[in-house]
């Protein structure tokens, strides 16, 4: 099994969840799957844990990824990191397929050159805000780093840390109050593919701002996006 090649032009490609297509989702043979291709980036998402750190997974808890109804953030890293996930065929066959850590995430992407597009799935507290951001600090990587979330607070914690960090605002539905708001604190943003076209993807750029959609898997469609104008293609097996 392989990507999905497409006419992407100058459009950047992200791997959703690393490549999620081929390996499970959010995962380090996931990361390291699309480290080992063309992409530009690899989308993650983090949460926070009981003990104060940070693990890389989609869901606020692991019933859809393990079988076990685990709640993410009211147990241990080292909890999370024993537990087998179901791989692409549902079995759990493979020691390897585990939760992992953003500091693994950060490792993988540096090792491999990729922009990290890093989801902030939890309320982050502004300490904890600044703790993942010394932590991503430490490997010297944050300048490669583009936080994206559905809450917009989050992203507002980001900038009154670090001003002109690269930041996305998620959104599956787009509003004349989303383009107001994101215009007025230079916000980039992450928007479902169906809700973009052509007059408000030269509206975000007019503004200086760019434009990513998610989670685009048709090559036909894709490549209509390219057309559109958009800067990046967030993709589970498009390449």
């Amino acid at each position: 099994m392989n990507t999905v090649k497409f006419e992407k032009g100058k459009v950047r490609v992200v791997a959703h969840r690393g490549l999620s297509g081929i390996e499970k989702e959010n995962t380090n043979t996931a990361f390291v799957a699309a480290g080992n291709r063309s992409y530009y980036g690899i989308e993650t998402d983090v949460h926070r844990t009981a003990d104060g750190k940070f693990v890389i997974c989609h869901d606020s808890e692991l019933t859809r990824v393990s079988g076990e109804k685990i709640l993410v953030e009211q147990v241990s890293l080292d909890l999370l990191e024993s537990i087998r996930l179901f791989d692409t065929d549902n079995t759990k066959d493979r020691a390897d397929i585990r939760p992992t850590s953003l500091e693994n995430y950060i490792k993988i992407c540096k090792r491999y050159e990729k922009h990290c597009v890093l989801e902030l799935k939890s309320d982050f507290t502004d300490d904890e805000t600044a703790r993942f951001i010394d932590i991503i600090k430490s490997y010297d990587y944050l300048e490669n780093v583009t936080f994206i979330s559905f809450i917009y607070e989050n992203l507002q914690k980001v900038r009154a840390i670090l001003p002109n960090q690269s930041v996305q605002f998620l959104f599956c539905n787009l509003t004349d109050e989303i383009i107001e708001r994101v215009i007025a604190d230079r916000f980039d943003v992450d928007a479902h593919y169906g809700c973009l076209t052509e007059e408000n993807i030269k509206r975000f750029h007019e503004a200086g701002l760019a434009v990513n959609c998610w989670t685009v898997d048709d090559k036909e469609k894709a490549e209509q996006l390219v057309k559109l104008g958009v800067d990046f293609i967030t993709s589970n097996i498009l390449e």
